[in-house]
């Protein structure tokens, strides 16, 4: 599962291999807000020549409505993509109609950045072929009038982190974060996203890639604890619950140790 996508604009093709040698999960080459009206063109241009010679990354399109979204859907039919990320995602049945329009079947990352957005889980996550949520948070902020990042998403948040739950998706990409140069505020932010059930965070600088991969991944004492806890419980054969350490530890403790395990491999 991805921890950490890069975006990159699809304008600058210099930057494709750069962002791949970053040590993210994954690239998105960008043709929404990453590039001006004038240069969409010519960034589909790039980002073909560049999947056919090989590449492989993430395309975000434009949006649907958006006067350069039928071109970018025909790019779609390119080699190389792994997933499409679409943004301001609303509507259930416009969604499946993406979908079935495809040029190629693909995994749908579908971008949740409005109000309605979030209004309308229940029926975005039903969609077929969606893989996964993304919290576009800025433009949720600017929709919304929102200005408290923290406490104020928290309800956008969850309802998105439950939402894919209940679909039985990938857990969500959080935000980005927009202060470059604030690394310990990056890692609170992406220590919040985990907290928050979030599985993964969108990255806007390959200097982001590191803290979020790190912020992502078990530490070495949650390692220990899980082999210890499922460790313990292969051990008696326990069935309900066990005392390990003065902690009252049942199945569905163990259950999350073999899984942070199973995520560790």
């Amino acid at each position: 599962m991805h921890r950490s996508l890069l975006f990159v604009p699809g304008d600058r093709p210099e930057r494709f291999d750069r962002a791949l040698a970053s040590g993210a999960s994954a690239v998105v080459i960008d043709l929404e807000d990453a590039v001006q009206p004038d240069a969409k063109a010519a960034a589909r241009a790039n980002i073909a020549a560049w999947l056919k010679a090989g590449g492989r990354a993430v395309v975000r399109i434009n949006a649907i409505g958006t006067e350069w979204h039928k071109d970018d859907m025909a790019l779609l039919a390119s080699p190389g993509i792994s997933a499409v990320m679409l943004p301001m995602v609303e509507d259930a049945a416009t969604l499946a109609a993406f979908i079935a329009a495809l040029p190629a079947p693909l995994p749908v990352i579908a971008l949740i950045e409005t109000a309605r957005g979030v209004w309308g889980l229940e029926g975005l996550v039903a969609v077929k072929g969606v893989s996964r949520l993304g919290f576009g948070s800025i433009d949720f902020q600017l929709d919304t009038g929102i200005e408290d990042e923290d406490h104020g998403l928290l309800y956008a948040r969850s309802r998105i982190v439950l939402a894919s739950t209940m679909a039985g998706l990938q857990p969500p990409l959080d935000g980005v974060s927009v202060d470059l140069d604030n690394i310990a505020g990056l890692e609170a932010d992406t220590a919040r996203a985990k907290g928050l059930g979030f599985g993964g965070k969108l990255c806007i600088h390959p200097k982001q890639v590191a803290a979020v991969n790190a912020g992502f991944a078990a530490t070495a004492a949650e390692l220990d604890w899980a082999k210890e806890v499922v460790a313990v419980s292969d051990a008696v054969g326990a069935k309900g619950a066990i005392r390990l350490r003065g902690k009252l530890i049942d199945a569905p403790v163990v259950a999350r140790a073999r899984q942070l395990l199973e995520a560790e491999t």
